[in-house]
């Protein structure tokens, strides 16, 4: 008699499948409570995200220059753009009444030295012919002493007041206190000068340094903790596209703008052929590494419903949920903070259907 392939066929399938399968992960076994998972060891590590912010640049010094005294303008050495040095001299200014001023107090000083002299002079002869006994009183002596005392300290206080006129005229020549570019001049030969806020709203020039620059921006707080000093950042501005500039951390404020919330930062950038400008806008990118190493692990190990985030640890052959924080996120991974230690067993794709104390087996990724 034949045998029946027809019968055979169905029976032989059902075989090799039982033989050659292989459960799933998070799939339970037929006949048993335990699931099938992958798990891996937990580590620590660092890891590294991008922050990209807006920034501004400005003039590392930057200085609005007025007259020290009430005055005119009377010639003015520079225009916008002109390169200056520290001590040249921009502008002059004139004041007659400081003019009339210094004559006085040089008049008076010649009178004080001439009268001082007198006294002087005239206290030595005493002093020198009262060594003979009887020629002159002692009463006398003293009030040739008590007169030359007296113009010594008229000659002190005049010219102490002709070196405040001298020091007035000097007022009356505006040099630069630093080198510089003249960014901005606001008058002219003839023009009233003063200081600012007396009849002056407005300076005479502004001097900027323009080869070195201040890059700015202003970090968010919890990106603080992130950034140290000397630490190098990339920026690039709209007017130049493609060009990338470097620049290293120079300053940082140490606290938080109350109104913001944020730390300010501050970048010294070299710009010895003025390609750049005060005023411009930068798009800066920092690099943001923890210092210390942090919990990191694929995103798919991380799972939350609605009351909690948590990872999933294996423990004896049994699932336990550990409630965690997330930081940032940076290529499929994340970093987290919880209860945890290193080297435990986390599943890699964690799901709330994966229920506390579920009994495992673990399978290598």
């Amino acid at each position: 008699m034949r045998p029946n392939i027809f019968l055979f066929a169905p029976l032989l399938s059902l075989l090799l499948f039982s033989c050659g399968s292989k459960p799933a992960a998070g799939v339970a076994t037929p006949g048993t409570d335990s699931v099938f998972v992958q798990a891996f060891p937990l580590s620590k590590g660092q890891l590294s995200t991008t922050l990209i912010l807006p920034g501004q640049l400005f003039p590392f010094q930057s200085v609005d220059l007025y007259a020290k005294v009430n005055s005119f303008v009377k010639d003015m050495y520079v225009d916008v753009g002109s390169v200056v040095h520290k001590g040249q001299l921009l502008a002059t200014l004139e004041a007659p009444e400081l003019q009339a001023a210094m004559d006085e107090s040089s008049s008076l000083l010649h009178t004080q030295e001439a009268m001082y002299r007198a006294s002087s002079a005239t206290y030595r002869r005493l002093y020198s012919t009262s060594r003979i006994p009887g020629t002159v009183s002692p009463n006398e002596l003293e009030i040739a002493d008590a007169k030359m005392s007296s113009d010594s300290a008229n000659l002190a206080a005049a010219r102490s007041k002709y070196q405040e006129s001298a020091d007035l005229q000097g007022y009356l020549q505006v040099r630069a206190p630093f080198d510089g570019v003249i960014s901005s001049r606001n008058t002219y030969p003839g023009a009233y000068a003063g200081p600012a806020g007396k009849g002056s709203f407005i300076p005479l020039m502004t001097l900027q340094e323009q080869a070195k620059l201040r890059l700015v921006i202003d970090v968010p707080e919890a990106a603080t903790g992130y950034f140290k000093q000397d630490d190098t950042v990339h920026f690039s501005v709209a007017t130049l596209p493609g060009r990338v500039f470097t620049a290293k951390v120079t300053r940082m404020a140490g606290s938080l703008d109350m109104q913001l919330r944020t730390e300010q930062l501050q970048m010294d950038v070299f710009n010895p052929k003025k390609i750049l400008l005060p005023g411009m806008f930068a798009q800066v990118t920092l690099d943001m590494t923890n210092t210390e190493k942090q919990f990191i692990v694929p995103m798919q190990a991380v799972a939350a419903n609605s009351k909690r985030i948590f990872v999933i640890r294996v423990v004896d052959g049994k699932t336990e949920w550990v409630s965690v924080q997330k930081g940032r996120e940076s290529n499929g991974k994340v970093e987290i903070y919880g209860d945890l230690r290193e080297g435990d067993r986390l599943v890699a794709n964690a799901t709330d259907e994966l229920k506390g104390g579920t009994t495992v087996h673990v399978q290598p990724l």
